[in-house]
């Protein structure tokens, strides 16, 4: 299936939407075996690993990472989180009170490149790998790799016995080979947050003891041998330990669960094949039941407003500490009421898209991860639960959440690694809440066809690949044939705030002039509407000059009056209506509520203001 993917249409859209002709991106083959002692919570684990180098560069080391050992006392996770200001509540001071029975590791015991025995080193998540024999451009090489490893009790993602009682929540499991692009290497530290990995194949074979039943990211390729609720031969007449066989294709990671109170259920929607592994637990089967109801519609509404999801299958494992996404499978916490279990679904669902089929970098652009998965999710959650008024803006607690980080002068550039934020709360916000706010405030500039035409084209263009911001900023650009660089630099690269206020409003003979005024330093176009004593209402596009042009969009059904350019090194402007000043109700800047506006009082008129000598008055 992946192969296909990158040829013929897709290599046509690909020089059409921006990739250019020297893109490239690393690939992958992991033949993965592991053996798992499920007494001990230790398993002993064997790679063959193929690396091809698709870039014009002669690699001579590599790196891997080894996420299991951030949970030990003394970890750079653990003195990350005794030491920021407002810790995960779900690490705290946990790592450093693990026992040795409760740490995790990865232990490399042998790693070899095409036979031949390498040096290597840990350092804390990382190996280090000098190579005997450099990469080549357009070269493969083949590590061949044996490992011991031991589960971490639950502490974040990972790990066995959950606080719901999962045994194994396997995600960040085995020796993962670091991403080289066109940044260099991203041997980055493992402290708790994102992600990102090598395109390619992983052929896994997991052995566990007979009563464990295994959900996987993956398509199971030995149904019968198995059982468990993948086919009707029942596995507990098996002694000793069953080989659950996996296959995962054109992905970036592999995860796993298992338990032995798993029930397994699978829902087919098309060729899709949707599987549920929860526990054997009255309490919360009703729900469960529920969410396999809700699943088909959350992707046949995603599908088509965001893009085709191409694998086979998904699955939506209860385990981890939340909510956690992979590629073709989620870790979701299982003990939640109907709407928390369906919405945990949507968003870690979405990250279908955004990250797992558009694999950003997550360390450099978390906003791209969880602020896309954030923007599509609301929009999906208000299909499936119509809220009884339609809000002017449906994403307005993200536009709360980051205006009250502001308000408290925590705010950081977007642009920050998500390694190094002051506190977890403006990696947080920033990441969901800024991150969606983005995206709205994008259809404010550009209108709502031509973001929803942005969206799919940006999913087209970009499936299986790494884009960056630049990439999806050009594919808006090229779709509304506007320039966007100042509102990605502004929103992105800066703390700049937005603020706009109604000044003075004069009469002119048979016009009025309105006065507005930039005070915020961040620059945006307007929207200005105009009610009329008689009851109806005119509305007025404001765009900036340094767009190069203005949005296609009506609001509230009523066609949008364009008036003229505002220079953005003017901070004021007047608005100049054939409206007698008589006739006119009230002004508002804003009216659909897309800006994120730190002083939403002013925007109504009666405020104060004035004329001076740096309005814009054409």
């Amino acid at each position: 299936m992946k192969k296909t993917f990158l040829i013929g249409a897709l290599l046509m859209s690909s020089m059409i939407w921006g990739q250019g002709k020297d893109y490239w991106q690393q690939e992958v083959l992991y033949q993965m075996e592991i053996d798992v002692d499920v007494k001990n919570y230790q398993y002993d684990g064997s790679m063959y690993l193929t690396y091809t180098n698709n870039s014009p560069d002669v690699l001579d080391r590599v790196f891997f990472h080894l996420y299991f050992n951030a949970f030990q006392p003394g970890s750079m996770m653990d003195i990350r989180s005794r030491t920021i200001s407002d810790p995960d509540r779900r690490v705290g001071d946990r790592i450093s009170k693990l026992g040795e029975d409760e740490i995790g590791y990865i232990n490399v015991k042998d790693l070899r490149q095409d036979g031949k025995p390498l040096d290597f080193e840990t350092v804390g998540t990382i190996l280090e790998v000098d190579l005997i024999e450099p990469i080549q451009p357009g070269e493969s090489t083949k590590f061949q790799m044996g490992w011991k490893a031991q589960v971490p009790l639950q502490v974040r993602r990972s790990g066995r016995t959950n606080a719901e009682g999962i045994e194994f929540s396997m995600s960040q499991w085995y020796p993962k080979l670091c991403e080289y692009d066109k940044q260099g290497w991203h041997a980055n530290p493992y402290i708790g947050r994102e992600f990102h990995g090598v395109w390619g194949d992983f052929d896994v074979k997991i052995n566990i003891d007979k009563d464990y039943v295994v959900g996987a990211g993956a398509v199971l390729q030995n149904k019968d041998e198995v059982g468990h609720g993948y086919s009707d031969q029942s596995a507990k007449a098996k002694k000793g330990k069953l080989n659950w066989h996996f296959l995962a294709e054109n992905v970036h990671d592999f995860v796993w669960a298992a338990d032995p109170d798993y029930v397994h259920d699978m829902v087919k929607d098309g060729d899709l094949e949707m599987h549920f592994f929860y526990q054997d637990d009255e309490a919360i089967k009703p729900n469960w039941k529920i969410l396999q109801e809700r699943t088909p519609e959350i992707f046949q509404i995603a599908s088509k407003l965001f893009g085709e999801y191409p694998y086979p299958v998904y699955s939506i494992i209860q385990g981890g500490d939340g909510g956690m996404e992979y590629p073709m499978a989620t870790l979701i916490t299982g003990k939640r009421k109907e709407k928390s279990l369906v919405g945990v679904t949507v968003h870690e669902a979405m990250h279908s898209w955004y990250q797992m089929i558009l694999g950003t970098n997550e360390a450099l652009y978390p906003w791209m991860d969880e602020g896309f998965t954030s923007y599509a999710s609301t929009i999906i959650m208000n299909e499936l639960y119509p809220p009884s008024e339609e809000p002017m803006n449906a994403h307005f607690r993200s536009y709360q959440s980051y205006l009250n980080l502001v308000k408290e002068g925590k705010d950081e550039a977007m642009d920050t690694h998500a390694d190094h934020y002051i506190t977890n709360r403006a990696y947080g916000t920033n990441a969901y809440s800024k991150g969606e706010v983005f995206l709205k405030q994008l259809e404010y500039i550009i209108g709502e066809e031509d973001m929803a035409e942005t969206m799919l084209k940006y999913f087209d263009a970009w499936k299986f690949k790494h884009p960056t911001d630049k990439d999806f900023m050009r594919i808006a650009e090229k779709v509304c044939g506007m320039e966007l660089d100042w509102y990605h630099e502004y929103f992105i690269q800066s703390t700049k705030t937005i603020d706009y206020a109604i000044g003075e409003v004069k009469a002119n003979g048979a016009k009025t002039e309105i006065f507005l005024e930039r005070k915020g330093e961040m620059i945006m176009p307007l929207d200005v509407m105009i009610y009329k004593k008689d009851g109806t209402s005119d509305i007025y596009s404001i765009p900036l000059r340094i767009m190069r042009g203005e949005k296609k969009e009506s609001i509230y059904g009523q066609e949008v009056k364009l008036a003229p350019d505002w220079p953005w090194t003017h901070p004021g402007y007047v608005l100049s209506v054939p409206i007698p000043i008589a006739d006119i109700e009230a002004i508002e800047i804003d009216p659909t509520l897309r800006l994120a506006d730190t002083d939403r009082l002013n925007n109504i008129s009666g405020a104060e203001g004035g004329n001076d000598d740096f309005f814009y008055k054409e």
